[in-house]
């Protein structure tokens, strides 16, 4: 909740409204819309190429159609609480990071006249919410976003459950045309989470919001303790890198290259530099 100032500041939805095109003229949008929205009785000024001739045929009287402007977004924050985002080394842990940008996103989303839907995927199950508008929405979004987290913490460790099966929920929850944001590390996300991906960027429209530790960008030298779910432990040598994986930004690459743009967030940048790339985000959606 106390993001939100953020994702008003230099936000002006009066302009993102009213502009039908970018640029620093404001206009206006003129015409009917292409969305029906009503059938009513035909009166006195009406626009006689409105008429709705099978309501006229059936009743006898005349009768016309509105149509309204396309401008609703349906939009499901998927936020990854599994165990394997409860990790942190710089600021705050990457399922916190996650839960920020996801809630400054989701008040620019209501703040247009969207509707925001959550899924929380965490160890057990999810926490949904369908998409819907306004503020009490939102606050919805965000009470659900904190008790989801709490419960994640208090879970025990486990293995990660696959991604997958989060985003077949979210989906569910959208109409064809619906966006899905989806804010993760991708760790460990299942055998079927590439393939289940591309099924459902045929009939929705998905953006990743890809969540980086400082850790795992540059890792320091030295030996680090650590504990694995199943009790084993070791140490870790952070000069050495036996097998070094695609980095952040050929991960995102790749996932553009299927039609899935995205944005790389890094965990110890904070809320503050969160917003205008929530920004950029919004602007797509």
């Amino acid at each position: 909740m106390g993001l939100r100032h953020l994702a008003r500041r230099g936000s002006a939805p009066v302009t993102r409204t009213l502009a039908g095109l970018p640029g620093g003229i404001v206009t206006r949008r003129r015409g009917r819309g292409s969305e029906p929205d009503d059938v009513r009785l035909w009166s006195e000024g009406d626009d006689m190429r409105h008429i709705d001739r099978n309501a006229t045929a059936r009743t006898g009287q005349l009768h016309t159609r509105t149509h309204h402007d396309e401008r609703d977004r349906a939009v499901v924050l998927l936020a990854d609480f599994r165990p394997s985002m409860l990790f942190g080394t710089r600021r705050t842990l990457r399922s916190i990071a996650a839960a920020e940008a996801l809630a400054l996103l989701g008040w620019r989303v209501v703040g247009d006249g969207g509707r925001v839907g959550l899924v929380a995927a965490r160890a057990g199950e999810p926490t949904a919410l369908r998409p819907a508008g306004g503020e009490r929405a939102m606050t919805a979004v965000t009470g659900a976003l904190a008790l989801a987290h709490a419960q994640a913490l208090a879970a025990p460790d486990t293995a990660d459950p696959p991604l997958a099966d989060f985003v077949t929920v979210a989906a569910s929850l959208l109409p064809s045309g619906g966006h899905l944001v989806i804010a993760s590390a991708l760790d460990a996300p299942g055998p079927d989470f590439e393939h289940l991906l591309t099924l459902a960027a045929e009939r929705i429209a998905i953006r990743l919001i890809l969540v980086s530790d400082a850790f795992e960008r540059a890792r320091p030298a030295g030996l680090y303790p650590f504990a694995l779910p199943d009790g084993r432990r070791g140490l870790l040598d952070g000069g050495r890198r036996a097998r070094p994986g695609p980095s952040a930004e050929e991960r995102l690459a790749d996932y553009a290259r299927r039609g899935i743009a995205g944005l790389r967030l890094d965990v110890e940048a904070g809320p503050e530099a969160y917003a205008p790339l929530m920004e950029r985000l919004d602007a797509v959606l």
